[in-house]
């Protein structure tokens, strides 16, 4: 598969925006024009089935103006304050563009905390996962005007990469200034040539990494290999690509210069591989015949077919599964906490409602979140 192939085969795109790209250094005013051409790129992405999130930076540089607070480094209130500013004036921006096609924006912000809590990581990919659905684009950030030094990823390409691996994403682009991965930096070495093609992250393949120079952004070539590994650990393929040109998407789905990093297997199987062999189980779900059967062939685990639960777990965890002979059929994330678990086994997935006092979803164990034995 060609490199354009890898853009125009993506089902669930993340793609990442640099700061630099955004806004000017000086006086953070947004690069409309910029963001209209992108806009267009991601409407047609939409229009032909493929679902799009967007990673976006420029808060802090968009806020700055308002501000008063242009031409000078920020102290970390600062910056707080500018991407409280600028995160509403960023996502109002997306809006207008994307209203162009009849799309709606919706907003999200992250912290590390969030994708490294169970209950937290669960709520926010179900949220993004609702929203594709829905055919909303999701514009994400970190959430900088809350986040402190100590929490803040630092950079929004290991952000998306944690986004694309939250939501098994199969392709994340991350666009900036920097068009590619290159045997040595082209600023200070002319024989440096691009290298188009990663398919492992070896000593020598981090030893290429450089450092950042763009003025408002904190990225660099450091922090784009540590997502790449981020994403093909998750089976997510990945590009660095410039995102300077007018219609930077277009310009990849054309065979534009770039560097992609392809995974040795997909997100849901990695996904699987990684429940299967690095989540501990806090509880056991006992389920019937007719749930075995099931499973095996394909099928989430309804409570219907669960016969009993033991241990205490919450929403996200990880549970053993077994049959009534004590045998143990797979593992998987539930879907609910330990005691709506036992409220709600044996019955129907219409009466969850009725049982629980909200709607939750129809199924204890999603399918993709569950790995079955042989």
């Amino acid at each position: 598969m060609n490199a354009a192939a890898h853009f125009r085969n993506a089902k669930r795109l993340v793609v990442k925006i640099g700061s630099a790209l955004l806004a000017d250094e000086d006086s953070g005013k947004l690069h409309q024009a910029w963001l209209d051409a992108l806009c267009d790129d991601v409407a047609a992405a939409h229009k032909r089935g493929q679902e799009v999130l967007i990673v976006t930076s420029g808060a802090i540089a968009i806020g700055r103006g308002p501000l008063g607070m242009t031409g000078r480094k920020l102290r970390l209130e600062e910056k707080q304050a500018a991407a409280a500013t600028g995160q509403m004036r960023l996502t109002q921006a997306y809006q207008n563009s994307l209203d162009r096609h009849g799309i709606t924006v919706a907003q999200v912000l992250i912290t590390l905390d969030d994708t490294e809590n169970r209950r937290r990581y669960i709520n926010a990919r179900n949220t993004l996962d609702t929203l594709l659905k829905l055919r909303a684009v999701p514009v994400i950030n970190e959430n900088d005007s809350v986040a402190t030094a100590e929490i803040r990823f630092g950079d929004n390409d290991r952000l998306a990469a944690r986004v694309a691996q939250m939501i098994s994403a199969d392709t994340c682009i991350l666009l900036s200034d920097i068009d590619g991965l290159y045997t040595a930096d082209p600023r200070t070495n002319p024989g440096a040539t691009l290298v188009p093609e990663v398919r492992d992250v070896t000593p020598e393949v981090e030893a290429m990494a450089g450092v950042a120079v763009s003025g408002v952004g904190s990225g660099g070539m450091i922090t784009k290999i540590v997502a790449a590994k981020i994403c093909m650990s998750a089976g997510c393929r990945m590009a660095i690509a410039p995102g300077k040109p007018m219609r930077p998407l277009q310009a990849l789905e054309d065979g534009g210069r770039s560097t992609w990093f392809i995974p040795t297997a997909e997100p849901r199987a990695a996904r699987k591989r990684w429940i299967a062999g690095s989540v501990q189980t806090l509880g056991v779900i006992v389920v019937d015949d007719g749930a075995i059967n099931a499973l095996h062939s394909g099928k989430s685990l309804l409570p219907a077919g669960v016969v009993d639960v033991s241990g205490e777990f919450e929403r996200g965890d990880a549970v053993e599964v077994r049959g009534q002979d004590g045998k143990v059929v797979g593992k998987g994330l539930s879907a609910y906490a330990s005691p709506d678990m036992r409220a709600i086994k044996g019955r129907k997935s219409d009466e969850i409602e009725t049982i629980l006092g909200f709607r939750g979803r129809s199924e204890v164990i999603h399918r993709d979140d569950l790995v079955v034995g042989s």
